[in-house]
């Protein structure tokens, strides 16, 4: 394998193998000596919050520090949140390009599911549509919304593109709480997630994948109207999620 330049000795220490997942690691005098990563106490904690914020170390009071699972998604968060920070607009750029990976993958991951895979997805749809039709109290069913996309490439072998959508549907949790829902909007999105569902059943993934891709080209604030958030300000023309 090439050896990479990551500009960390840190991070290079931690990618050579040495520890497993769930490993306790050297403490932080123990990392900046010669025999490890010969370098300063400061830049061990500058290195290590790098690590913290990519998700590959966990520290806890007492038990030290320990190397966590590899994943992609905390890495894109972090990336995403900050491009968000700067101007929330780069949302419906990062919607497109979420909309082309479940797209591209969509077949890959519909053939992967399983019969109790299907009945989690109606079971995420019958919650969708209690809280939808409550008499008393209407929710918005945003957790089953992640639930019902995610869970259709639940199965997909790839960190990559998995850590793509967990920080889309992160991002789109963190706006949509400030973004007003016309429900007649809602009721549709659910009727195109039961249509989805219905055609994955069917083993109709190109018709399934059609049904996606109309859902996402719904018009979420339509434009005869202004729509206005929690917090006072207009609202941004969107697309379903």
């Amino acid at each position: 394998m090439a050896r990479l330049d990551i500009d960390s000795e840190l991070l290079e220490f931690l990618a050579s193998g040495r520890f497993r997942p769930g490993d306790r690691l050297p403490t932080i005098s123990e990392l900046q000596g010669e025999e490890l990563l010969g370098i300063s106490t400061s830049k061990v904690r500058e290195q290590l919050e790098v690590a913290r914020s990519l998700g590959l170390v966990e520290v806890r009071a007492g038990m030290g520090m320990r190397l966590r699972d590899w994943r992609f998604t905390p890495a894109v968060r972090l990336a995403l949140f900050f491009a968000l920070a700067m101007d929330e607009g780069n949302f419906e750029l990062f919607s497109e390009l979420r909309q082309h990976i479940e797209l591209a993958f969509w077949d890959e991951a519909c053939v992967l599911l399983d019969e109790d895979d299907l009945a989690a997805l109606e079971d995420c749809m019958a919650r969708a549509r209690a809280k939808l039709d409550d008499e008393e109290w209407i929710q918005i069913p945003n957790q089953e919304h992640r639930e019902f996309h995610l869970g259709i490439f639940r199965h997909l072998q790839n960190p990559f593109v998995t850590g793509l959508l967990e920080a889309y549907w992160d991002a789109y949790d963190a706006i949509e709480i400030n973004r007003y829902a016309d429900y007649d909007y809602l009721q549709t999105v659910w009727d195109y997630h039961g249509r989805i569902l219905k055609a994955i059943r069917a083993g109709d993934f190109e018709a399934a994948r059609e049904h996606f891709r109309k859902h996402t080209e719904l018009l979420r604030y339509p434009p005869r109207r202004q729509r206005v958030s929690v917090t006072g300000e207009n609202a941004l023309t969107g697309v379903a999620g």
